[in-house]
């Protein structure tokens, strides 16, 4: 099990060493045996990005590093590894591939019930309709939208009385980073189910937001791709957070070196 393996370091997360084939399948595994589950599953997907913000951020770092599964979601993330870790296989692990294998998964889609968290009514919209087009084994049994704000805990044990009361057992959580991992650790904190992050799966899977091509994203330079779509939303992400990355990935590997 995937979830036994020795947790290895890039900046300041510790990855789960994988390639895609065998996350996906310790995802599958893992979702199979949620009925059965005395907690629930914190699932991670980081990139360039979620290594910056965990650097500056202890308490990002704690819940990252918390994740039951944290797989390598960047091309450079990828690289980072491979020169830090050559022991390992490493693979890249992207979250929307992995939402689009989940739910392509005929035999998996027996028994799993699925409910999406984040994004807007119009794009949850869409995001269910297509769902209902390309993958029609799934059983969407919820969805929320919730403001753009912080919860109370009122609303949050409500979310959670939702949650349960559909019988999902898995969460799909898009509500952007950081934000959907502070989640996905609470769900699995609180709720025996199978909660992932996968931020910009919702947009790419509703048709909202085009996706690179796949020998952009090949090339580890997706991050200049998606800029030039969304420069006002992305562009402190990669101007700020690029260059964390890399420091942070040095960094680390210093100290470790020590």
């Amino acid at each position: 099990m995937l979830q036994n393996r020795k947790k290895l370091g890039v900046g300041s997360i510790d990855f789960t060493p994988a390639t895609f084939t065998e996350a996906t399948q310790a995802i599958a595994q893992v979702i199979l045996k949620t009925h059965n589950a005395s907690k629930g599953t914190g699932i991670h997907f980081a990139n360039a990005y979620n290594i910056a913000l965990a650097e500056n951020n202890r308490s990002y770092r704690n819940t990252m590093n918390a994740g039951d599964l944290v797989f390598t979601d960047g091309v450079p993330v990828v690289w980072a590894a491979s020169m830090l870790h050559p022991q390992h296989k490493w693979e890249r692990v992207y979250g929307p591939d992995t939402t689009e294998w989940i739910l392509s998964n005929v035999e998996l889609n027996e028994t799993a019930k699925h409910y999406f968290l984040g994004s807007t009514p119009d794009t949850m919209n869409r995001l269910i309709n297509q769902i209902a087009k390309k993958f029609p084994t799934v059983r969407v049994v919820g969805r929320d939208c919730p403001p753009f704000r912080e919860p109370s805990v009122q609303e949050l044990n409500e979310r959670d009385q939702r949650i349960k009361e559909s019988g999902a057992t898995v969460v799909w959580v898009g509500l952007g980073t950081p934000k959907q991992d502070f989640e996905v650790q609470r769900l699995a904190n609180s709720l025996s189910v199978t909660a992932m992050a996968v931020g910009a799966a919702f947009d790419f899977i509703a048709e909202t937001v085009p996706q690179a091509p796949k020998f952009i994203q090949k090339s580890g330079l997706e991050w200049s791709y998606r800029l030039a779509k969304e420069p006002k939303r992305l562009a402190k992400r990669y101007f700020w957070g690029n260059p964390q990355f890399i420091k942070s990935t040095l960094t680390h590997k210093s100290s470790r070196s020590r």
